[in-house]
């Protein structure tokens, strides 16, 4: 995960357990939320340097798609 993906998902997780608009129940499910959105973000970074390494021919392709 970037360190700047990192940060904004923090920053977001600090102002959820901050709020008070929102419930205890909603905060913990927005949480959650948060914390998977971390570790897809995470798998999509191993992802793509382990794609990069397999062929050189699948930057190109990843270039396209927006990922790299």
């Amino acid at each position: 995960m970037s360190q700047t993906n990192a940060t904004h998902l923090e920053k977001i997780k600090e102002a959820v357990h901050l709020s008070d608009k929102m419930s205890s129940e909603e905060k913990s499910s927005s949480v959650k939320i948060i914390e998977e959105w971390a570790v897809e973000d995470k798998a999509m970074g191993l992802l793509t340097e382990q794609l990069l390494k397999v062929s050189s021919g699948i930057k190109p392709i990843l270039a396209e798609l927006g990922l790299i």
